[in-house]
């Protein structure tokens, strides 16, 4: 959770909040006047919010923050705080690495808006998401090994698969800044936009997702991930058993018979 060097705020002080409306949930970190530091606190409400995305009822994540900072990491305050930093860590890592692991495996898309800094742990957010939408003014930044860490939030896992074993050495060796234009080129993020539509472009383009084919990109979400430990012929079973599954849905049912008729489909998550 490399980062932050801010105070932290009181415990009362939500971290994290969740809307849920028309299928779109949004998790946003509110914690700007940190960098949205993430602690122990964030990490449970992150997890708590991640897990009431879970349900079918949630057909897409905009995931976002407050401030002019997407997350600078971990809070360093609160770990320099700690007389046992190595528990500490390892506790504070325990809901967030659920979160991740729950962002990860849904059928909803998760997207991620990010605006200004995303370090350490706030990579780590941006690179398990399924579509990355930067400010033209974003940075990112391995950081952790800056401050003697490893990594956490699955980056490890992550960020080599986006951008390939040479580039994710080069960012965790020298700690550079990356700027959004770069990180696009890189692989890390899927588009950048001026700062100034930020919010209106991922939210319309969550609300977008949020109507499509929740199930089938679930399905292709796991499929990719599994493909790249798995023999080509362990994973052509694994397509074949997905699209049996998914053509007894009725999102596929309505989609074939609109298709036929030359309609657009109406997708319903189910």
């Amino acid at each position: 959770m490399a980062g932050a060097r801010g105070v932290s705020a009181p415990a009362e002080s939500p971290r994290v909040t969740l809307s849920i409306s028309n299928g779109l949930a949004v998790i946003t970190l509110t914690r700007p006047e940190a960098g949205n530091a993430l602690d122990g606190q964030a990490g449970l409400e992150l997890r708590q919010a991640a897990l009431a995305c879970s349900g079918s009822e949630v057909r897409a994540v905009l995931l976002k923050a407050e401030g002019r900072n997407f997350c600078f990491g971990g809070d360093l305050a609160h770990i320099a705080r700690q007389k046992d930093r190595g528990s500490s860590v390892r506790d504070m890592t325990i809901d967030f690495h659920a979160a991740i692991a729950l962002l990860g495996q849904m059928n909803a898309p998760v997207i991620c808006a990010v605006r200004g800094a995303a370090s350490g742990a706030g990579l780590s957010l941006a690179a398990i998401s399924d579509y990355v939408i930067a400010s033209s003014e974003a940075q990112f930044s391995y950081a952790y090994t800056g401050v003697g860490f490893s990594a956490d939030g699955g980056l490890t896992w992550t960020l080599p698969r986006l951008i390939g074993l040479r580039s994710f050495q080069a960012l965790y060796l020298t700690g550079r800044r990356v700027k959004a234009t770069e990180a696009l080129a890189l692989g890390i993020v899927s588009e950048v936009v001026p700062d100034e539509t930020l919010d209106d472009r991922a939210l319309a383009f969550a609300s977008e997702i949020a109507a499509g084919p929740t199930l089938a990109f679930g399905a292709v979400k796991r499929l990719a991930a599994e493909g790249l430990t798995q023999s080509l012929a362990a994973h052509l079973d694994a397509e074949s058993r997905a699209l049996a599954v998914l053509a007894d849905t009725e999102d596929a049912g309505q989609a074939i018979g609109a298709l036929l008729a030359r309609k657009s489909p109406n997708f319903i998550g189910r």
